[in-house]
């Protein structure tokens, strides 16, 4: 039976998320303690929990602050908050999983049944941490977390040249010839790359405009990439584009 703690400052909350998951009929076992970032280390010591669900803001600290200070970190989190954009970009990035309040019983069932199938695969990733503790610095380089079924890889963006849709997969192709296949949409990192000198040239091509060599015009016109790969430019794409060439 996987243990699942569930870390909030308050009572009520902890009560109704452990109440719904009961409710769920899953094999788990629901421990509602913790209240803040000192007694929820204290618990994640305590219970070695598979599966924790952590409030962000508590009264001494974050929950960001709970998984930078404890000492096991063999666990998956499913972070709890109300709607912190900086906060939900930075574990969007660090390919973890979080919840909005109020908590909604269908979401919180899909994120526990997720976090189960992870538990299972014994993919431990204690560089995800490392990797949210960056991203979580307004001023540090944010680094993108890619889980593939056999490992988790973290990417700083300055190492990515492109990406390319491969229906529900996305490849990354990277600066030191990798090539990275995660089963996520490229609209999905398209909304996370967007505001990082990445831009959508082509349905299925996501390029960073840093590693933009020229474009080609000759068979409709090709962006041409430092790597020597060329992606098609969609002439919808074409004035944006340029545009943000020109911003280099």
């Amino acid at each position: 039976m996987k243990k699942v703690l569930i870390i909030d400052d308050e009572n009520r909350t902890r009560s109704l998320i452990a109440k719904m998951i009961d409710s769920f009929g899953l094999d788990v076992a629901t421990i509602p303690e913790g209240e803040n970032v000192q007694s929820g280390i204290r618990a994640i010591e305590k219970h070695n929990p598979d599966i924790v669900f952590l409030d962000i803001q508590m009264p001494d600290g974050t929950g960001f602050d709970v998984i930078r200070s404890s000492e096991k970190r063999n666990f998956e989190v499913i972070f709890i908050t109300a709607h912190e954009e900086f906060a939900i970009k930075a574990i969007k990035f660090s390919a973890l999983d979080y919840l909005l309040k109020p908590v909604d019983a269908t979401e919180l069932k899909t994120a526990l049944e997720r976090a189960l199938k992870a538990v299972d695969s014994n993919l431990k990733a204690p560089s995800q941490f490392d990797a949210l503790h960056s991203n979580i610095q307004p001023h540090e380089k944010r680094r993108l977390v890619l889980k593939t079924q056999e490992s988790v890889h973290v990417v700083e963006l300055d190492q990515i040249i492109r990406c390319e849709a491969d229906r529900n997969y996305t490849s990354f192709f990277l600066r030191d010839d990798r090539k990275i296949l995660v089963s996520k949409t490229l609209k999905e990192y398209e909304t996370l790359l967007s505001t990082h000198n990445f831009l959508r040239v082509q349905q299925s091509h996501l390029v960073n405009i840093e590693y933009v060599d020229r474009y080609d015009k000759k068979n409709g016109g090709a962006v041409v990439m430092k790597d020597g790969s060329e992606v098609p430019l969609s002439p919808a794409k074409r004035e944006l584009f340029f545009k943000r060439l020109e911003n280099i």
